[in-house]
């Protein structure tokens, strides 16, 4: 079996096991890495044959035929590359784990054209714009910081896809919220469009699954900074149920609602929360088993600095050093 990213040459022999399915069928089994379309799509372009033969899609197999693959991934979409800086803080024939700053796009949309992740990272490797997404598996938002994979190769994709869906990828995560937490806990609560304003999620009955582990870290007088696990991976995760437990994320301007000065801060630490740009959410660990080798590997990095100066700051203001 030969694959490389544009480049796809793999042999295999029907199993009895799959007697009477249709090519398509088998196909999607025996080739797991490509989607049961794509196959298709080669089936009737003559890239995957039976006996060396073109063959169709609803044909019938009766066990012990020969498949062959032999085609060539094209581009998934219309996007350019830029010569955006990545931090890159890992990489090898397969995967590369980045550690996203605060206010890249991780992939293009309506009135994003450019200037993305996705963007930069096929100025680093071209060749990316054949999978899909440019290898991206998850995504982090536009101001949140920290560790993302992606995945270089086909196999690598859908490998880390499958963890992602099992629930196997370990990401753990710093955020700083509003308020005084005495301990850790789980929020357990469907997350799903907001039923009012469909730009934010909210908890919402007969949503989906969403699943929060949490524990703190740091304690201050007016705020708490946790260590946050997922279990699930839903749109704004973090942000809703940390504000549906009334704890919302500093600079969190979507679900914190309005500034509150906090009682008793000193002039120096009101102006820092004030002009804090984002949400305070930092994707700092990161966990998986290894597409190709199967081992277990896992990445740390610290806090960017707008998030290492406020905290600072905050442990200033609780040593009785403001102003």
């Amino acid at each position: 079996m030969l694959v490389s990213i544009s480049n796809i040459h793999i042999e295999t022999t029907v199993p009895v096991a799959l007697r009477g399915s249709r090519l398509d069928q088998a196909a999607a089994q025996l080739f797991p890495d490509y989607s049961r379309s794509q196959l298709q799509q080669w089936i009737k372009g003559g890239q995957l044959t039976v006996n060396r033969r073109p063959a169709k899609t609803k044909d019938k197999l009766i066990g012990g035929e020969f498949l062959l693959l032999d085609a060539e991934l094209e581009a998934q979409g219309d996007w350019q590359p830029e010569a955006i800086p990545l931090d890159i803080v890992y990489e090898d024939d397969a995967l590369m784990v980045i550690n996203k700053p605060a206010g890249l796009v991780v992939h293009p949309a309506a009135g994003n054209r450019d200037g993305t992740l996705l963007n930069a990272l096929l100025a680093h490797l071209p060749e990316l714009a054949k999978l899909p997404r440019a290898g991206i598996v998850h995504r982090l938002d536009k101001d949140t910081t920290g560790l993302m994979v992606v995945g270089k190769t086909p196999t690598a994709v859908t490998d880390l896809v499958a963890q992602l869906q099992a629930r196997t990828v370990s990401r753990t995560y710093l955020a700083l919220v509003i308020g005084g937490l005495t301990g850790g806990g789980t929020v357990d609560a469907p997350i799903d469009r907001h039923p009012g304003q469909r730009t934010k999620m909210a908890v919402v009955q007969g949503g989906k699954q969403a699943i929060t582990h949490y524990r703190v870290k740091a304690r201050f007088s007016n705020h708490t900074l946790l260590e946050v696990k997922l279990e699930t991976g839903r749109t704004h995760q973090i942000r809703v149920h940390m504000a549906h437990l009334r704890h919302p994320l500093v600079g969190d301007s979507t679900y914190a609602g309005r500034f509150k000065i906090p009682p008793a801060a000193s002039e120096p630490l009101i102006a820092a929360l004030k002009r804090f740009p984002r949400q305070a959410l930092h994707a700092t660990a990161l966990g998986l088993i290894h597409p190709v080798s199967g081992e277990a590997i896992s990445w740390q990095v610290p806090l960017p600095k707008d998030m290492a100066d406020l905290l600072a700051l905050l442990r200033v203001e609780e040593a009785g050093g403001g102003e």
